[in-house]
């Protein structure tokens, strides 16, 4: 699929009767049955992955990809350069953009200028996103008005932007990335700890509204991951035992641990899934 053009093949899945799924072309001449893996394939998707120049956005891109879609990579602090480049050296499709989604135009020039080179998104994945480390009694209020516009405020304007096109075909996929700290307080991190607490909330509500129209809308919560967010506590000896010693696992997840997960739930074999947080995080949440 060229990434200039707007109206290439959306591949459609309908269910029937008996749970089995016919696969249909734009102008419905092509039928034939899907197996169970077919259903993970995202083929004729564009998927809008934010905050993918590195790290768990990175690994998310690269995975759709060889899932089948073509993917926008957004950078934020950062080009998305290599992430795109890496996924053409694959042989799938893909181009980077960026825009700084701590400004409050940010998420509606990033939409905008996706959807003008490459087609409404099929598949939106809220993952940029920033942390800042301070005790609660002396918490920079501006520090926090950034982490709440770039973790909270940037995803929904995304999941509005992105949903109004979705809704209007009456199918699309919203995973939008929470943490472990939508469910705990956290130390020192009240700004992150009450955006990701957003973030499954929001998830929930916009599930809510919207899965009557074919648009599911799920999240996922990401544990102890080696990336630049948890680089002070990888490096600080005593927290880094402290966190492997509660994993059953036993170890930190890489990035590509989380790539089945959103492979999965942004795939038509998720498709009777919605509102819901899916931990990925090593056994932690069980203990």
């Amino acid at each position: 699929m060229l990434m200039n053009q707007k109206n290439a093949l959306r591949i459609a899945v309908r269910r029937t009767a008996n749970g089995s799924a016919t696969l249909d072309n734009s102008n419905g001449s092509m039928t034939a049955k899907m197996g169970i893996l077919d259903r993970f394939r995202l083929d004729g998707k564009i998927a809008l992955v934010t905050g993918s120049a590195s790290g768990l956005g990175a690994a998310i891109a690269i995975a759709m990809a060889e899932a089948g879609a073509s993917i926008a990579c957004h950078g934020n602090r950062r080009p998305a350069d290599e992430t795109s480049a890496h996924i053409r050296s694959l042989g799938c499709a893909s181009q980077s953009f960026a825009a700084d989604l701590s400004q409050p135009d940010g998420a509606e020039t990033l939409y905008e200028t996706v959807s003008s080179a490459l087609g409404a998104p099929d598949i939106l994945i809220n993952n940029a996103g920033m942390i800042y480390r301070e005790p609660a009694e002396t918490y920079n209020t501006e520090a926090w008005m950034t982490v709440l516009q770039v973790n909270l405020n940037s995803v929904f304007r995304l999941c509005q932007l992105a949903g109004r096109a979705m809704l209007e075909r009456r199918q699309g996929k919203i995973i939008n990335i929470a943490s472990l700290l939508s469910f705990q307080g956290g130390i020192r991190v009240p700004a992150y700890a009450a955006s990701k607490g957003g973030v499954a909330q929001l998830t929930k509500a916009l599930a809510n509204e919207w899965a009557d129209r074919n648009v599911q809308v799920n999240a996922i919560a990401p544990g102890y991951f080696r990336t630049e967010n948890t680089s002070a506590l990888q490096k600080d000896e005593t927290r880094n035992r402290q966190i492997l010693e509660r994993i059953p696992a036993g170890r930190w997840g890489e990035p590509e641990d989380i790539a089945g997960a959103a492979v999965f739930l942004a795939s038509s074999a998720s498709d009777y899934i919605t509102g819901e947080v899916v931990v990925v995080d090593g056994g932690w949440m069980s203990r």
